[in-house]
């Protein structure tokens, strides 16, 4: 296997063990999962995971789901994600990407995506093959940052100061989606695992600056759950 020629993500590419820490301090009240079940819930449904990395999300979404599968373009987080599901029979871990899923044409009933298409504008290829593999009525969730609000938006605005929340607003509106302001959190079991997370996701001098004015263990943290039926 060799990687799918996908952007690289610097944080779990790089820092795979200090990002599952990351996945256990987001959202420890469920408000991203609340706010997908009252658009539809996948018990008894096939989901689809796009760009699953080390599979984190597997497990709780192979619970009630007839069947799973996760989707990933870097081979090392593949093998990882499989190694997470081992034992498990409804899930399968394959590697691709988003613009060409190694899934069958519309026959997904959920597809479920954290944090992969918050850049807007450019990532047309892959809504594309939504378009192909979602079956009719299937919904599809793309959950990513809201950075017009909250002390991590602020953060993330500062970081990032060409990001414009308005145009990426405009785009996912004029492709069709529908989406659930969310006000979730960060929370981690230790100051240490708080500094490790923020260092992954800020270069060096942004780090700094943010470990230097915030204290504690954790964050509030805004997201849009963006959603689309087919």
């Amino acid at each position: 296997m060799t990687d799918y020629q996908a952007i690289p993500s610097p944080n779990i590419w790089n820092h795979p063990e200090v990002y599952e820490i990351e996945n256990r301090g987001v959202d420890p009240d469920g408000a991203i999962w609340e706010a997908m079940r009252s658009v539809t819930d996948w018990a008894g449904k096939r989901v689809l995971d796009i760009g699953c990395g080390t599979g984190f999300h597997l497990p709780l979404l192979a619970e009630t789901a007839a069947d799973v599968i996760g989707v990933e373009p870097h081979e090392p987080l593949v093998r990882t994600a499989q190694q997470r599901v081992a034992g498990m029979p409804t899930v399968d871990v394959r590697l691709g990407r988003a613009e060409m899923l190694p899934v069958e044409e519309a026959s997904v009933d959920v597809m479920h995506n954290r944090w992969a298409y918050f850049f807007g504008r450019g990532c047309e290829p892959g809504l594309a093959e939504l378009d192909r593999v979602m079956a009719p009525g299937g919904v599809a969730f793309v959950v990513d940052n809201d950075a017009s609000r909250s002390r991590f938006g602020q953060w993330f605005r500062q970081a990032l100061p060409t990001y414009d929340p308005v145009s990426i607003e405009r785009f996912w509106d004029q492709q069709g989606w529908e989406k659930i302001p969310v006000m979730m959190r960060w929370q981690f079991a230790s100051r240490a695992d708080f500094e490790a997370v923020v260092a992954i996701e800020f270069d060096a001098q942004n780090t700094a600056r943010i470990l230097a004015e915030h204290e504690g263990t954790g964050v509030d943290y805004a997201v849009w759950v963006r959603w689309k039926r087919y």
